[in-house]
């Protein structure tokens, strides 16, 4: 049962699929880390909203789709909380993708996996960057 395992492909369409595979997994993992890093910013913005104001004033906050009234002093621990919950997290889905992509790049070591496009659209890309450079003019036309 060892060799029948899908951690060797034996041909190149299942090696194409399990490469194919990684790449997905490692974008799935730089959408949720992205996500989080939206609702980091979030949270810093509500606390940075609510930390100078008056403790006992009331508040809103949603929980579980509901809005519940609190006071200042009961939200910010909660939101200060959550926003370092979701940092550990995102530490932690930033090892996950470096994992992925050292496992990367020993499946592209193993299988000599090299991509073509990336090196002839970079060739392009250089000379299109050239090309449309030639046209713009920098400083004063007087200088």
């Amino acid at each position: 049962m060892a060799g029948t395992e899908p951690r060797d492909p034996i041909n190149e369409q299942e090696v194409a699929a399990k490469y194919g595979n990684i790449r997905t997994e490692m974008n799935q993992i730089y959408s949720k880390i992205t996500e989080l890093e939206m609702e980091v910013s979030e949270h810093s913005l509500v606390i940075n909203a609510i930390q100078p104001l008056e403790p006992t004033r009331r508040c809103y906050r949603m929980i579980g789709g509901v809005l519940v009234e609190r006071t200042i002093k009961e939200v910010l621990p909660a939101v200060q909380q959550n926003k370092e919950g979701i940092e550990v997290v995102i530490a932690r889905l930033n090892e996950a993708l470096e994992r992925k992509k050292k496992e990367l790049t020993d499946f592209e070591t193993k299988y000599k996996i090299r991509i073509r496009k990336n090196e002839g659209e970079s060739m392009d890309d250089n000379s299109k960057k050239e090309g449309s450079a030639q046209g713009v003019l920098v400083g004063p036309a007087n200088a």
